[in-house]
């Protein structure tokens, strides 16, 4: 039965890279013409292959909506949780996760610190969306028009003399974030604070939220925060893999044209 499974799971990526006809499966499979024909009248059955009118077999519309499905019950803080509570446990400092909904950027998952200055953030509240690390890997994200679009009709508030002071600043401090795939906030929403994320990505590689480690300078110094970004990058990294279930290394930075 399992060689069963595994033969009539070979077909769909064969099938993903095109429609094939019943002796292509075959070969492919390695197995009898016969073999290959119970097999697809399965998948057939199951609207997971459509055979076409000139005999071919394509992937079928239900596999597409099982994916569909899939990807829209996915929770991504469930899947996040586990990891940031273990990045927590090796560095003592706060870790938040962010998504970008409805023009904010929203917390939805927050470790404390372990130490016993603690920051006012909480689950559900917006963050500083020009100067918080969080938006800037969420925002970069997008695609240049509608980054600019952002950039147009945000306001820039000076929080503190680090924060970013226009548009033009902001857009450019997103390219970076975009190129180098990390961010930080150092001092820019209060002086006191600095911040270091990294981005979650899915399946097609685009943002799908952001994972941060925050610490107050009198607990580390902004230096000290920043040697933690190779940990924080593999910790979304960890997540990423979970969430989409490949490699971040299989992902790239859509191009500006195809964005």
């Amino acid at each position: 039965m399992s060689q069963t499974v595994d033969r009539a799971l070979s077909i769909l990526p064969l099938l993903a890279q095109g429609p094939a006809d019943l002796g292509q499966v075959a070969e492919r499979l390695g197995v009898h013409k016969s073999t290959a024909l119970r097999l697809l009248r399965t998948l057939h059955e199951h609207g997971l292959v459509y055979r076409q009118q000139d005999q071919r077999y394509r992937l079928g519309a239900r596999l597409f909506a099982l994916a569909q499905e899939a990807v829209e019950n996915l929770d991504v803080r469930e899947i996040a949780h586990p990891h940031l509570v273990a990045l927590n446990e090796r560095c003592g400092h706060t870790v938040h996760l962010a998504v970008y909904e409805e023009n904010e950027v929203l917390y939805i998952d927050k470790v404390e610190s372990r130490y016993p200055v603690r920051m006012y953030s909480r689950i559900g509240k917006p963050v500083a969306i020009t100067v918080a690390a969080v938006a800037k890997l969420l925002l970069a994200d997008l695609p240049e028009a509608d980054r600019r679009a952002l950039a147009e009709r945000l306001d820039f508030p000076m929080y503190t003399p680090r924060s970013t002071p226009n548009a033009a600043a902001f857009l450019k401090e997103l390219a970076t974030v975009r190129e180098q795939g990390w961010a930080t906030d150092l001092g820019g929403h209060e002086e006191s604070i600095n911040c270091v994320g990294a981005p979650i990505r899915g399946a097609d590689g685009r943002v799908v939220a952001a994972m941060s480690v925050s610490a107050p300078n009198v607990v580390v110094t902004a230096e000290e925060l920043l040697s933690l970004l190779p940990l924080v990058r593999r910790t979304a990294d960890a997540i990423t893999r979970e969430y989409s279930g490949s490699s971040p290394g299989r992902h790239h930075t859509p191009s500006e044209d195809s964005a």
